[in-house]
């Protein structure tokens, strides 16, 4: 906070030089915004100079009324600083106009709802917890800003169609998107042998502020008396030998031929950087389809997906005999039944081997006639 007022101070006196001011209002409002600020980790400086924290919508409709938009926006700012009132409720407007107040509410972080029918049709907002505080910056102050943005974009542009109708003479080379951690003595000492092919010509290697690097061509000493287009025929006729070299030792991405003034400045350049192939260009390019044909199949050879249609077929060949074999299983019902009776049988057997020892003599034939023994024997009721 700051304040104006007479410091009335004099040689008995300091005045109000020691004097600190009283927080009021205006303070303890900046003082919540900055803790806010803090605790949301949102960086004050971001939401200054030339930034706009409006839609494109909520602009474009502010400039069609400027006046009953700066009344609305007060209305808003209003109700923002006021912690108790929690819904602002509009009188029936047109639907242009709610629309406005939807899409300012949206900018200030509000809900807003439009309630009842034509022609009683109105906005209601309301203060919800994504409501942090109302934009530092009014409409008519980003309006401004936009402005100036287009201006300085139209500018840009007008001075990139003057580059390219410029007709001086090209007197250096530009190069773009250099190789990371590369120096000016790296670039003399791989490109020594064309540089200094030249006699009376000497180059100046310098980095500019956009990351590009120039070298211009100059006189060798101040008594040489070269011409512009001298500069310029000896330039294009290095170009393809600097150019080779650039591309197989990987020092940068591109070389053109360009203008530069005594202060470096790029007056014309040989390719327009609004016509280069990166970005979405060169990515659809990649992804584009390939124009050869596709290779047709020689008669009698036999496709893949013959050869694995096939093997499917078998495969679901077997799948189905296993399962018919399975449902041909007799399936026992009591299993434990089935248990008793296997118990039962091999009870009997072992008996019927006590009672004929020979059953269990190996050197007799296995097609003996178990049905010789007695059944009285096998019961227990009769005697060997």
């Amino acid at each position: 906070m700051k304040q104006e007022m007479k410091c009335n101070a004099s040689k008995s006196s300091e005045g109000n030089t020691t004097k600190s001011l009283s927080c009021d209002d205006e303070c303890a409002r900046l003082e919540r915004n900055r803790k806010l600020a803090l605790a949301l980790n949102i960086d004050p400086a971001a939401h200054q100079d030339d930034h706009i924290p409006y839609s494109t919508e909520t602009l474009h409709m502010f400039r069609e009324s400027p006046k009953w938009s700066q009344a609305q926006e007060r209305e808003f700012r209003v109700f923002a600083a006021d912690e108790v009132e929690k819904r602002l409720r509009f009188k029936p407007m047109p639907p242009h106009q709610r629309s406005f107040l939807h899409a300012l509410a949206d900018d200030f972080g509000l809900d807003s709802e439009s309630m009842d029918p034509e022609p009683h049709r109105h906005v209601a907002v309301f203060k919800t917890p994504r409501f942090v505080m109302a934009p530092m910056k009014s409409l008519a102050e980003c309006v401004r800003i936009r402005l100036n943005a287009e201006a300085a974009a139209a500018s840009a542009i007008e001075e990139q169609r003057r580059l390219r109708s410029n007709n001086e003479a090209y007197n250096g080379f530009l190069l773009t998107h250099p190789r990371f951690g590369l120096t000016v003595e790296e670039i003399r000492s791989d490109l020594s042998t064309p540089l200094e092919a030249t006699p009376g010509l000497a180059f100046d290697i310098s980095f500019l502020p956009s990351e590009e690097i120039v070298i211009k061509g100059k006189p060798a000493t101040s008594s040489t008396n070269i011409s512009p287009s001298s500069i310029e025929a000896a330039v294009k006729a290095m170009k393809s030998t600097i150019a080779s070299t650039i591309s197989t030792r990987r020092l940068a991405s591109s070389c053109q031929l360009c203008t530069l003034d005594p202060s470096l400045n790029i007056l014309r350049r040989e390719i327009d950087p609004s016509a280069s192939t990166d970005g979405w260009s060169r990515v659809a390019a990649k992804a584009a389809a390939p124009r050869t044909a596709p290779k047709q199949e020689g008669v009698g050879e036999k496709s893949v997906y013959t050869v694995l249609g096939s093997r499917l077929r078998e495969a679901k060949k077997k799948k189905e005999a296993m399962e018919k074999a399975k449902a041909d299983e007799a399936v026992v019902d009591d299993w434990e039944e089935e248990v008793r009776k296997e118990e039962e049988l091999g009870a009997d057997l072992n008996k019927a081997v006590d009672l004929d020892p020979s059953l269990d003599d190996p050197s007799v034939s296995n097609n003996t006639d178990v049905d010789r023994l007695d059944v009285d024997a096998l019961t227990g009721g009769g005697s060997s």
